[in-house]
């Protein structure tokens, strides 16, 4: 037994048995539950709906490896798709070219990359706690959406944008693409770049960083960057995915991030968590939802049973802790 453990942990990491585990009992219990949950439809579905949570989540990773939190990434968000938005309505609508579309994407890429760096100067200079300062950019860009667009929402693009969040490749949809492209570049940027080493070690300690030779303030600033960035990604695909933006698309979607990566195997405090891991917590997450639609249950369910997820999470890890401990 102990001998298969060091074997799946060195293949696959001693983090992946969780989520796999999970994944596993999703596909049994709902296997068995509803007779058209093991289908293609269902996981067309999944793929479909799974990319713009699964780059949200990513835009959380980063910051929760260092310690922090980006309370504001599903406003970010938003705000990006209205950059791009308002750049296709100036540029014509729904007459509106590629290059319309590629300065209005550079756009809202810029004004994600803008958030995270307010952000991260913030955090890293006024060591303000990073719960208090990403709620308050999210207040922020929640009031500023709303102002801009009186609550209401934009729509009328060009329908070459529609394959962004409907379109697929050799059957594979066009947004999954994106997710797995966005999936591997984190996982290089983490594990084999020098922001990824410094990143765990602010994580892990740090003063000890700082005592290293880490510029923690640079740092800190790039996490949060790469984490509006990352969002402003995560906007695109919903304004090409539902053909309009407005202040709260995707809000409900912040509690998934943070159980996403939780799951996952990503310490709340920081230092310890990989990407792979979270992707796979998030396929869990995604086949929870749709297995809980196939029974008839609403939104509302579905939401409450992923905060009681989250919390059996916490007790299980706590559990886990304990028991390791016992043991050595």
């Amino acid at each position: 037994m102990n001998a298969l453990a060091a074997r799946f942990n060195a293949l696959f990491g001693p983090d992946m048995a969780g989520p796999l585990a999970a994944l596993a009992v999703v596909l049994i219990v709902f296997g068995f539950a509803s007779p058209h949950f093991l289908t293609g439809a269902t996981f067309g579905s999944v793929a479909f709906q799974l990319p713009e949570l699964g780059v949200l989540t990513l835009a959380m990773l980063m910051p929760i490896l260092t310690g922090g939190l980006n309370l504001a990434i599903t406003f970010t968000a938003n705000i990006a798709g209205l950059t791009l938005a308002w750049t296709l309505q100036a540029n014509g609508g729904i007459d509106a070219g590629p290059g319309a579309f590629l300065l209005g994407s550079a756009l809202a890429l810029a004004v994600g990359a803008a958030s995270g760096l307010v952000m991260g100067l913030v955090i890293a200079f006024s060591r303000a706690h990073p719960i208090l300062v990403s709620l308050s950019m999210m207040i922020f860009l929640r009031g500023l959406g709303e102002f801009l667009t009186r609550g209401g929402d934009i729509s009328g693009f060009p329908t070459f944008i529609a394959p962004i969040g409907h379109g697929s490749i050799l059957g594979v949809p066009v947004p999954l693409l994106i997710l797995v492209a966005c999936v591997i570049a984190s996982h290089v940027l983490l594990s084999r770049s020098k922001l990824g080493f410094s990143a765990y070690m602010i994580g892990s300690n740090i003063e000890s960083a700082r005592y290293s030779g880490i510029n923690t303030r640079k740092v800190l600033v790039l996490v949060y960057m790469l984490s509006g960035v990352m969002a402003a990604v995560a906007g695109i695909i919903m304004l090409a995915r539902f053909n309009s933006v407005r202040v709260g698309h995707g809000e409900a979607y912040l509690l998934i991030t943070v159980l996403a990566c939780f799951l996952g195997g990503i310490n709340p405090f920081g230092g310890f968590g990989r990407v792979l891991p979270v992707f796979v917590a998030l396929i869990v997450l995604q086949l929870l939802s749709s297995g809980l639609n196939l029974l008839g249950a609403n939104q509302h369910l579905t939401t409450a049973v992923w905060g009681i997820l989250l919390i059996v999470v916490m007790v299980l890890r706590w559990f886990s802790a304990k028991f390791i401990k016992i043991v050595k």
